[in-house]
C-alpha cells in the first residue's frame, strides 16, 4: 500500500497555492511602490525635484524584488517536480529488497528453508582487510567473516547461520560489526548495511519514508543497494 499518488495532488495543491500566495505578493509589492513614488512626485520641492537617477534608482529596486519573487515561485516549481520524481521511484521499490545503514540480522527457518537475511558493508575507502564479525543478541562474538581486501563501494555479505566450529547456531537476531583496515594498521572508515524489504511508502513530518517491516522505516535517501 502506498500514499503517493495521494501526496502527489497534496505537492500540486501547494505548488498552486504557493505561486498564487508569491503573484499578490508581487503585485502588492508593486501596487505599493507605484503609490510611495506618485506621492514623492506630486510633492517633491519644484525648486528640488527628484533627478532622474534617484527614479531609476527605484525603479531597479521593484525590478530586484520581483525577479527575486520570481525566482522563488520558479524554485517551488522545481521542488515540488522533484518530490513527484522522488515519489515514483520510492513507489517502484515495494516489494524489493534494498540494504540501509544498520547492523541488523535475522537468523530462522526450517530444514532447506533456514537463512539468515543478506546484509552488506558500506565501505568509505578501499581496504587491504575486511573483517564482519557476527554476534549474537547477548553480544558475543559467533562468527567472524573475513572479506579480505575491498575497493571501496558497497559490499554484499552472506552468512549460514553457523558458528566459527560449524556448528548451526539458533534462530533469532544477530548483529553485524565490521572492520576494516589497511597493511599499515590504520583503520578505514567501514559501516554495516541491514537488508529489509519494501512493504509501503508514505510521507511524514521527515519526508517521504520506505516502511521495511522489521527493520524500520527508512528515508529514500538511505538506501545503499538495491537487491
Amino acid at each position: 500500500m502506498t500514499t503517493v499518488n495521494q501526496t502527489d495532488s497534496s505537492t500540486s495543491y501547494a505548488l498552486a497555492q504557493a505561486r498564487a500566495n508569491t503573484a499578490s505578493a508581487v503585485d502588492d509589492v508593486q501596487d505599493r511602490f507605484l503609490t510611495l513614488l506618485v506621492t514623492q512626485l506630486q510633492n517633491q520641492d519644484p525648486l528640488n525635484p527628484m533627478d532622474n537617477a534617484e527614479v531609476t534608482s527605484q525603479m531597479a529596486q521593484l525590478s530586484t524584488v520581483s525577479g527575486i519573487n520570481q525566482l522563488n515561485n520558479t524554485l517551488l516549481a522545481l521542488s515540488g517536480q522533484m518530490d513527484v520524481s522522488q515519489s515514483m521511484q520510492a513507489a517502484n521499490l515495494i516489494g524489493k529488497g534494498v540494504l540501509v545503514p544498520g547492523s541488523k540480522i535475522a537468523l530462522g527457518g526450517e530444514g532447506d528453508q533456514r537463512e539468515a537475511t543478506p546484509f552488506g558493508v558500506d565501505l568509505i575507502a578501499p581496504a587491504d582487510s575486511v573483517v564482519v564479525t557476527v554476534m549474537d543478541a547477548a553480544g558475543k562474538a559467533v562468527r567472524q567473516i573475513d572479506l579480505g581486501p575491498q575497493a571501496a563501494g558497497v559490499l554484499s555479505v552472506t552468512w549460514d547461520g553457523t558458528g566459527d566450529g560449524g556448528l548451526a547456531l539458533p534462530d533469532g537476531a544477530y548483529t553485524a560489526k565490521v572492520t576494516a583496515t589497511n597493511e599499515d594498521g590504520s583503520a578505514v572508515s567501514a559501516s554495516a548495511l541491514t537488508y529489509g524489504v519494501v512493504s509501503s511508502v508514505a510521507y511524514s513530518s521527515n519526508g517521504l519514508q520506505l516502511d521495511l517491516g522489521l527493520a524500520g522505516n527508512y528515508s529514500l535517501l538511505d538506501i545503499r543497494k538495491i537487491m
